[in-house]
């Protein structure tokens, strides 16, 4: 038996373990009700808009389908750079190639939504609605993603 493999294995279980300790030091406190409750209001609000607004909209079926198809792809990605970065600041193991792929699809949602809107031909208001509830529903994806993950680690932390 190789005790000396042992051996590192134990170390590093318990270094692992003494920087989840001092991380639970630093996020020893659950998000509040109203913040958790404040970041979904705002993610449904900003989804919901976009999708009545895309509803109502005089625009192809194609041109809506590219719109709501940017959408889901600029939460998913901004959800996905939220758990990169956290996974990080945790010391979870995050492959490069992720990490960068996660950036490029949010920099690449936000970009084809400006282009998209650029070259539409829809009022400046219109215009000016649908930008506001793209990022509203980013932003919300964003605090919702990270509100579940403090309180599960939190929560992980207490029962330790």
């Amino acid at each position: 038996m190789n005790y000396q493999f042992n051996n590192d294995l134990e170390s590093k279980e318990k270094a692992t373990e003494k920087v989840n300790k001092s991380i639970a030091i630093i996020y020893d406190q659950k998000p509040t009700g109203a913040f958790i409750g404040a970041s979904w209001i705002a993610l449904f609000v900003g989804v919901i808009s976009f999708c009545i607004g895309l509803w109502n909209a005089s625009m192809l079926l194609n041109e809506k389908g590219y719109y709501f198809t940017i959408l889901l792809f600029g939460l998913f990605s901004a959800v996905s750079v939220q758990k990169n970065v956290r996974d990080k600041l945790e010391g979870l193991q995050v492959t490069e190639m992720y990490y960068g792929i996660s950036w490029f699809a949010i920099i690449a949602s936000i970009t084809l939504f400006i282009i998209g809107l650029w070259n539409a031909e829809l009022l400046l208001s219109e215009k000016g609605f649908y930008g506001m509830s793209f990022l509203l529903s980013l932003f919300a994806a964003i605090a919702v993603q990270k509100n579940t993950r403090d309180k599960k680690f939190i929560e992980a932390n207490e029962e330790v």
